[in-house]
């Protein structure tokens, strides 16, 4: 798994509308706060992607991003953003080679950890949450997001 102070590798992956989506195009208008969840619909995903949702424009209003990627097809993740009126893009990662990547693969390739890294502009890794089966910190960290770009 990544840590913080990490390089991000860099990605292309389809968006929920078919668009190839780069990490390098994700990250040139400002941070990204980038969420691996493990599928579409689930309680504590919908829960998660939700939480993103609720805070979307606050993030966006400090130039601020939320990307989500799991291993769904991009039809899964359109029925998903328009269910839940989700404004950020949901990566497809089929192959589960930037899961892999990340490091955020379940236990022995089954399932997709819960991590959310905040990933800079020049693709470091700032600020990491892992946590399976709870959002509360994942939200925590978008709230330090938000009170350290407000103190800057």
């Amino acid at each position: 798994m990544l840590k913080i102070g990490d390089t991000a590798p860099e990605f292309q992956l389809e968006d929920q509308q078919g668009s190839p989506q780069t990490l390098s195009s994700l990250v040139s208008t400002g941070e990204i706060v980038l969420y691996f969840y493990p599928a579409d619909f689930t309680p504590v995903c919908t829960k998660e992607a939700c939480a993103f949702r609720d805070v979307y424009e606050d993030l966006s209003n400090v130039s601020v991003q939320v990307v989500g990627i799991s291993p769904q097809s991009a039809e899964s993740h359109q029925r998903f953003a328009t269910r839940y009126e989700l404004p950020f893009p949901l990566l497809c990662d089929r192959d589960k080679t930037v899961i892999r990547a990340y490091g955020v693969d379940g236990l022995l390739g089954f399932g997709v950890r819960r991590v959310t890294y905040l990933v800079d502009q020049s693709r470091q890794i700032t600020n990491r949450v892992v946590a399976d089966l709870f959002v509360g910190s994942h939200m925590e960290l978008v709230r330090k997001v938000l009170q350290d770009k407000e103190t800057s």
